[in-house]
């Protein structure tokens, strides 16, 4: 980034506006305490410990499927429970932070998916988290959802974003929706456009996106198993 030729003051002020203004574009809340508890186990080569929900969540009693299956040893139940009572946000977090976990050791130690680990996440796992947030959205939410604008709108990401809900406009400016502060992101089946969820980071490129949307798993008849 590069700011204007100018007074010292007018120049300092200009360069921490713009940036302030690029780092809080799209981005997405850390790995919540769940992540943290993965990784002070990760010397024993797993992570045993379970993706936690907020206590209002876990209070609430919801037949969720028997079918949950993992090979990543994740208890999804709690995923269930919360896209089946409407909270979407909640949902949100968990699925990043099963993801970290799926994703291997790599992820776990520095507490969020590169795009190289995509790979290492099993298809069983990514189809149970497929399958929760399509039956409990209506259809609306979903790594496979996404994937078929991203196919729609042949890889172009300002399209997609365009498309999912992920930009806005703010005085006729275009931009990402912003995290920090107000959070943007519609976490409501009913109002949000279709794909919105669940969230990944742009932060550091459209790459591990990419891998998300293109993971093996999607050429496979997951959703019949």
């Amino acid at each position: 980034m590069r700011c204007g030729r100018g007074s010292f003051a007018v120049k300092a002020v200009v360069c921490v506006a713009a940036l302030a203004q690029w780092s809080s574009a799209f981005v997405l809340p850390a790995p919540a305490a769940s992540s943290a508890v993965c990784r002070a186990h990760v010397s024993a080569h797993s992570c045993r410990a379970p993706l936690r929900m907020s206590s209002d969540v876990a209070e609430s009693k919801v037949d969720a499927p028997d079918n949950l299956s993992s090979d990543a040893g994740i208890d999804y139940v709690p995923l269930a429970t919360m896209l089946a009572t409407g909270d979407f946000k909640g949902a949100d977090q968990f699925t990043r932070d099963a993801l970290i976990r799926a994703a291997g050791e790599g992820s776990q130690k520095r507490g969020f998916v590169y795009w190289t680990d995509v790979k290492n996440i099993p298809n069983k796992d990514l189809a149970t988290i497929e399958k929760l947030w399509l039956k409990y959205s209506g259809g609306k939410f979903g790594y496979s959802v996404q994937a078929e604008v991203w196919k729609r709108k042949k890889g172009d990401f300002e399209n997609f974003c365009r498309t999912i809900g992920w930009n806005t406009k703010s005085e006729e400016i275009e931009r990402k929706l912003r995290w920090f502060g107000a959070n943007e992101f519609i976490y409501d089946a009913e109002r949000a456009p279709k794909g919105h969820l669940p969230l990944t980071s742009a932060l550091r490129g459209t790459q591990l996106l990419k891998e998300l949307l293109n993971h093996p798993v999607w050429e496979t008849e997951w959703n019949k198993e």
